[in-house]
């Protein structure tokens, strides 16, 4: 029976390398019921600021995939990544970007590159909760949560040890963000542990990542917050040979999409030189998605053959490897003519049926949570000795003014006279020997603030965690 799959065709280049891949999958023999679904440019302007008409949903919730080509979002506010939107509302936690060489017919100084970066596809930064919150200061909140690292991280020794991978590396900045980095790298620890038969390593993000653009040959599976993998990803493909080439899977338990890596390219649209490998190769992965591998291997080695042909679109094209300049359609003519082709220098690949992961339940922690304080950040354009007479004097019960920072950096107590400061500041006001607080008492502090005339613009309650601070010291 043929399995349902939604399809979008795009913005941009998307129309011409989804028809060129639609093409091959049909000739391929894939047993696929095209539902087709209309997103993007035209769809944002007709004032849905997702991109889709909410009808759609319906659609993605009753087929078993959705194959998407790339979108144009209209610049201006007020619309929202449709990516994000259709990550997030379905649940689709695990981003998997393939990032393989194919040397020598694609150019590359890494000929024996070949790694999965594995990111987490819900939440950190890209949750995209942010606010202004004075003319010249603008604030985007970054989520880790426990459920999420665990789905994402044990995902990833998942996915090595079906796919017979060595070694899962773990990247995150948690030398800096000790509460949210830490947590996703603690997470990391206690899952490796069920693991034993699978090597893993933790890398800070910056060195982690100088080391992946001049040795990807150490690393096979790589796990990572959202949006260091957004990046980090597109860096991988685009040193394995090209941005062009990699597909991306976005996985969950109730649903699936899989797209290529690049946008839609709108100055190369309707001219036939678009490169449709990066869909086609998103499209392979679907397949085995599906339960289709022999399907996905016969166009994916069919794929690998044409590239040894030399027969390439012109974003890889290269004098004295490349042998034919092609287009769209003639690339995906060539794939066909080479379908059941086995490469001869690449390696051929084959698939097994899809590993049906789903999330495990999660670890509770049991912790004793303390209310302590609270941290008011007050819009003021001016110096702190212009509004620190009119604070200093504030206590509500235990609650006392124990610091002023700006952008992190403390000013008061003992603050340096060189610290440049903003217009928002963080006043801290904590109770003595971390006795307990009410919500109430912090409220009476916001009041005291506002009595005095002061901006608040943002408040933070802070909490001790079985004794332990749940918040950067007074030091930054």
């Amino acid at each position: 029976m043929k399995v349902p799959i939604a399809v979008a065709h795009g913005d941009g280049i998307g129309p011409e390398i989804m028809e060129a891949t639609l093409h091959i999958l049909n000739a391929a023999g894939a047993q696929i019921d095209i539902h087709r679904i209309e997103i993007g440019e035209k769809m944002y302007l007709k004032g849905f600021p997702t991109g889709m008409d909410p009808a759609m949903w319906d659609i993605l919730r009753k087929t078993k995939a959705f194959l998407k080509a790339p979108i144009t979002t209209p610049q201006g506010g007020g619309f929202k990544s449709l990516n994000v939107t259709v990550r997030s509302t379905m649940g689709l936690y695990a981003n998997v970007r393939p990032c393989v060489s194919y040397f020598p017919f694609v150019d590359t100084r890494h000929p024996d590159m070949d790694v999965v970066i594995v990111r987490e596809n819900e939440e950190d930064l890209y949750a995209g909760i942010e606010y202004r919150q004075s003319p010249d200061v603008c604030e985007s909140i970054k989520i880790i949560s426990r459920a999420g690292s665990e789905k994402i991280i044990r995902y990833a020794f998942e996915y090595a040890k079906h796919h017979q991978r060595k070694k899962v590396t773990c990247f995150t900045k948690d030398n800096i963000m000790k509460f949210s980095d830490g947590l996703f790298h603690k997470v990391f620890d206690e899952i490796a542990q069920e693991y034993p038969d699978i090597l893993n390593e933790h890398w800070i993000v910056d060195i982690g990542a100088a080391k992946l653009a001049d040795t990807p040959e150490v690393f096979d599976v790589i796990v990572m917050p959202n949006l260091y993998g957004d990046i980090l990803s597109d860096v991988a493909a685009q040193i394995a040979g090209s941005v062009g080439l990699a597909g991306s899977a976005n996985i969950g338990d109730h649903g699936a999409m899989f797209e290529a890596i690049h946008g839609s390219a709108p100055r190369r649209a309707g001219q036939n030189v678009a490169n449709p490998s990066g869909l086609l190769l998103a499209a392979v992965q679907m397949l085995v998605h599906i339960g289709q591998p022999d399907i996905a291997a016969r166009i994916h080695n069919g794929w690998l053959y044409t590239l040894e042909q030399g027969i390439h679109t012109y974003d890889i094209y290269k004098e004295g490897t490349s042998k034919q300049k092609v287009g769209t359609k003639e690339f995906a003519e060539a794939v066909i003519r080479n379908l059941g082709k086995t490469p001869q220098t690449l390696k051929a690949v084959a698939y097994a049926q899809a590993h049906q992961h789903t999330t495990k339940a999660f670890r509770s922690t049991s912790t004793q949570r303390t209310l302590a304080g609270i941290d008011a950040f007050l819009y003021h354009k001016g110096r702190l000795e212009d509004f620190f007479s009119k604070i200093s004097h504030i206590n509500v019960g235990h609650l006392r003014l124990k610091m002023i920072s700006n952008r992190g950096a403390r000013v008061w107590p003992n603050g340096q006279p060189e610290t440049f400061c903003i217009e928002q500041w963080r006043c801290r006001f904590l109770t003595d020997n971390n006795q307990p607080c009410t919500q109430a008492d912090l409220i009476q502090v916001l009041h005291a603030l506002d009595t005095v005339g002061m901006d608040v613009i943002k408040s933070e309650f802070l909490f001790y965690f079985d004794g332990k601070p749940g918040f950067t010291s007074a030091e930054g």
